[in-house]
């Protein structure tokens, strides 16, 4: 039996939601802990409106493209987000891997489940 592309776009969703828990806990673990504990570093990871928030805050300075994250620290707003330039010299190329593929496999599951519930709410999938 053949499952519909739906189902298994889903599947796959899925399955690459469990991937990016498992990278969630492993970069807070690795990464995020050693940058805590760092006293230069502990008050430059972003705001944390939720516990576990400023992992993401963290994983995105590390995964945009450095201009992008310069143009976050010059708005009004940088106090959101993590001192790209500390993290920089504080993590190793581990870290912003794993950085990179946490944070672009969140942003995509986001985008696609986002999608997914508008196509449905338009009655693309009935």
């Amino acid at each position: 039996m053949i499952m519909a592309p739906l189902t298994l776009f889903i599947g796959v969703l899925i399955g690459l939601s469990v991937i990016s828990g498992i990278t969630f806990v492993v970069f807070g673990q690795v990464t995020v802990r050693k940058l805590r504990k760092n006293t230069e570093t502990k008050e430059y990871l972003g705001v944390e409106f939720i516990s576990g928030w400023d992992i993401i805050n963290v994983a995105q300075a590390l995964a945009i493209p450095r201009s992008w994250a310069h143009k976050l620290k010059n708005s009004p707003l940088s106090s959101l987000y993590a001192d790209i330039d500390l993290l920089y010299k504080n993590t190793s190329k581990f870290d912003r891997v794993l950085a990179f593929i946490f944070y672009w496999l969140l942003m995509f599951i986001g985008i696609s489940g986002m999608i997914l519930a508008l196509l449905d709410t338009i009655g693309i999938f009935d």
